[in-house]
Protein backbone atom coordinates (compact mmCIF):
# COMPACT_ATOMS: atom_id res chain seq x y z
CA UNK A 1 0.00 0.00 0.00
CA UNK A 2 1.80 3.42 -0.71
CA UNK A 3 1.91 5.52 2.22
CA UNK A 4 2.06 2.64 4.64
CA UNK A 5 4.96 0.56 5.89
CA UNK A 6 5.50 -2.06 8.54
CA UNK A 7 8.12 -3.52 10.37
CA UNK A 8 7.76 -6.58 12.26
CA UNK A 9 10.22 -8.81 14.29
CA UNK A 10 12.47 -11.42 12.69
CA UNK A 11 10.71 -13.97 14.18
CA UNK A 12 7.42 -13.56 15.85
CA UNK A 13 6.56 -15.64 18.99
CA UNK A 14 3.81 -18.32 18.18
CA UNK A 15 1.28 -16.90 21.19
CA UNK A 16 2.09 -12.81 19.88
CA UNK A 17 0.64 -14.11 16.12
CA UNK A 18 -3.26 -13.35 17.06
CA UNK A 19 -2.13 -10.02 18.61
CA UNK A 20 -0.20 -9.01 15.78
CA UNK A 21 -3.27 -9.84 13.77
CA UNK A 22 -5.14 -7.84 15.96
CA UNK A 23 -2.41 -4.84 15.06
CA UNK A 24 -2.50 -5.82 11.83
CA UNK A 25 -5.99 -4.85 11.52
CA UNK A 26 -6.31 -1.42 13.52
CA UNK A 27 -3.65 -0.47 11.35
CA UNK A 28 -5.59 -1.25 7.96
CA UNK A 29 -8.42 0.82 9.35
CA UNK A 30 -5.97 3.87 9.83
CA UNK A 31 -4.86 3.39 6.56
CA UNK A 32 -8.37 3.44 4.99
CA UNK A 33 -9.38 5.83 7.10
CA UNK A 34 -6.78 7.89 5.67
CA UNK A 35 -7.16 7.47 2.30
CA UNK A 36 -11.01 8.29 2.56
CA UNK A 37 -10.74 11.55 4.10
CA UNK A 38 -7.56 12.80 2.19
CA UNK A 39 -9.31 15.86 1.04
CA UNK A 40 -9.85 17.19 3.98
CA UNK A 41 -6.55 16.19 5.13
CA UNK A 42 -5.18 18.65 2.38
CA UNK A 43 -7.11 20.88 4.01
CA UNK A 44 -5.07 20.68 7.09
CA UNK A 45 -1.57 20.29 6.48
CA UNK A 46 -0.68 23.65 5.01
CA UNK A 47 2.00 25.53 5.72
CA UNK A 48 2.29 27.24 9.05
CA UNK A 49 -1.36 25.26 10.28
CA UNK A 50 -1.30 23.75 13.75
CA UNK A 51 0.02 19.94 14.27
CA UNK A 52 -3.21 19.85 16.59
CA UNK A 53 -5.88 19.90 13.31
CA UNK A 54 -3.78 16.40 11.98
CA UNK A 55 -3.72 14.89 15.57
CA UNK A 56 -7.89 15.89 16.00
CA UNK A 57 -8.64 14.88 12.84
CA UNK A 58 -6.57 11.36 12.86
CA UNK A 59 -8.64 11.17 16.66
CA UNK A 60 -11.48 11.11 14.92
CA UNK A 61 -11.07 7.52 13.98
CA UNK A 62 -8.73 6.21 17.05
CA UNK A 63 -10.25 7.31 20.12
CA UNK A 64 -13.66 7.77 18.61
CA UNK A 65 -14.36 4.66 16.69
CA UNK A 66 -11.72 2.37 17.88
CA UNK A 67 -11.25 3.10 21.67
CA UNK A 68 -8.04 4.35 21.77
CA UNK A 69 -6.98 6.71 24.63
CA UNK A 70 -5.51 9.66 24.31
CA UNK A 71 -2.42 11.10 26.51
CA UNK A 72 -2.31 8.42 28.75
CA UNK A 73 0.81 7.99 31.12
CA UNK A 74 2.28 4.54 30.78
CA UNK A 75 4.15 2.29 32.91
CA UNK A 76 7.21 3.68 33.77
CA UNK A 77 10.01 2.38 33.55
CA UNK A 78 12.14 0.90 36.06
CA UNK A 79 15.83 2.83 36.14
CA UNK A 80 14.26 5.91 34.13
CA UNK A 81 12.90 9.13 35.06
CA UNK A 82 10.65 9.68 32.28
CA UNK A 83 7.02 8.61 31.93
CA UNK A 84 6.01 8.05 28.45
CA UNK A 85 2.56 9.95 27.23
CA UNK A 86 2.06 9.10 23.97
CA UNK A 87 -0.93 10.97 21.98
CA UNK A 88 -2.81 7.93 21.70
CA UNK A 89 -2.23 4.12 23.41
CA UNK A 90 -4.54 1.11 22.58
CA UNK A 91 -4.50 -1.83 25.31
CA UNK A 92 -4.62 -5.05 24.00
CA UNK A 93 -4.16 -7.33 27.16
CA UNK A 94 -2.75 -6.78 30.05
CA UNK A 95 1.05 -5.24 30.22
CA UNK A 96 0.65 -4.69 26.36
CA UNK A 97 -0.81 -2.35 24.13
CA UNK A 98 -0.30 -0.17 21.03
CA UNK A 99 1.32 3.67 21.05
CA UNK A 100 0.03 5.84 18.20
CA UNK A 101 2.22 8.87 17.65
CA UNK A 102 0.86 12.04 15.14
CA UNK A 103 4.02 13.87 14.02
CA UNK A 104 4.20 16.42 11.57
CA UNK A 105 6.83 19.60 11.13
CA UNK A 106 9.33 18.10 13.13
CA UNK A 107 9.27 14.35 12.78
CA UNK A 108 12.38 14.07 11.18
CA UNK A 109 13.77 17.74 11.24
CA UNK A 110 13.91 17.45 15.64
CA UNK A 111 14.14 13.28 15.47
CA UNK A 112 10.54 12.88 16.90
CA UNK A 113 10.37 9.77 15.11
CA UNK A 114 13.07 8.35 16.68
CA UNK A 115 11.84 9.34 20.17
CA UNK A 116 8.72 7.74 19.32
CA UNK A 117 10.14 4.58 19.04
CA UNK A 118 12.41 5.11 21.80
CA UNK A 119 9.21 5.72 23.94
CA UNK A 120 7.58 2.15 22.58
CA UNK A 121 10.62 0.25 23.12
CA UNK A 122 11.27 1.53 26.88
CA UNK A 123 7.19 1.58 28.08
CA UNK A 124 7.32 -2.07 29.68
CA UNK A 125 3.24 -2.09 28.17
CA UNK A 126 3.60 -1.03 24.37
CA UNK A 127 4.83 -3.20 22.34
CA UNK A 128 3.72 -1.87 18.95
CA UNK A 129 3.86 1.61 17.49
CA UNK A 130 1.53 3.42 14.41
CA UNK A 131 3.51 6.87 13.94
CA UNK A 132 1.52 9.10 11.33
CA UNK A 133 4.01 11.14 9.82
CA UNK A 134 3.13 13.60 6.63
CA UNK A 135 4.38 12.43 3.12
CA UNK A 136 5.31 15.66 2.29
CA UNK A 137 6.02 19.55 4.58
CA UNK A 138 5.51 22.34 2.77
CA UNK A 139 6.92 25.29 2.21
CA UNK A 140 5.49 28.88 1.84
CA UNK A 141 5.34 28.56 -1.81
CA UNK A 142 3.96 25.46 -1.82
CA UNK A 143 6.00 23.22 -2.82
CA UNK A 144 8.03 20.08 -0.69
CA UNK A 145 10.76 20.86 2.14
CA UNK A 146 11.07 17.08 3.05
CA UNK A 147 9.59 14.09 2.87
CA UNK A 148 9.24 12.63 5.97
CA UNK A 149 7.22 9.08 4.90
CA UNK A 150 9.94 8.17 3.13
CA UNK A 151 12.94 8.82 5.43
CA UNK A 152 10.89 7.47 8.64
CA UNK A 153 9.67 4.35 7.31
CA UNK A 154 13.52 3.50 6.20
CA UNK A 155 14.92 4.79 9.00
CA UNK A 156 12.35 2.50 11.33
CA UNK A 157 13.65 -0.59 9.09
CA UNK A 158 16.81 -0.22 10.89
CA UNK A 159 15.33 -1.59 14.07
CA UNK A 160 13.74 -4.87 12.40
CA UNK A 161 14.45 -7.81 10.32
CA UNK A 162 17.98 -8.84 11.99
CA UNK A 163 17.39 -10.43 15.84
CA UNK A 164 20.82 -8.36 16.72
CA UNK A 165 19.60 -5.31 15.88
CA UNK A 166 16.06 -5.16 16.77
CA UNK A 167 14.52 -3.55 19.72
CA UNK A 168 11.86 -4.44 22.22
CA UNK A 169 8.83 -3.60 20.04
CA UNK A 170 7.20 -6.24 18.05
CA UNK A 171 5.77 -4.17 14.87
CA UNK A 172 6.06 -0.82 13.92
CA UNK A 173 2.97 0.93 11.30
CA UNK A 174 4.07 4.10 9.61
CA UNK A 175 1.02 5.90 8.00
CA UNK A 176 1.81 8.98 5.26
CA UNK A 177 -0.81 11.85 5.15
Amino acid sequence: MDGYSRQVKAVVPPELASELAIVDGLALQLVEHIAATRNVIATLHIHGASSLAIQNHIAELLRVKLGFGEEVVLTPQTGFVTQARPDFFYRLAPGRGIIAEVERGGTTTNNHDLKDVWKAHIAPDAHHLFLVVPRNNWKADGTPRERPFQLVSRRLGAFFGEPRREIDVLSAHVFAY
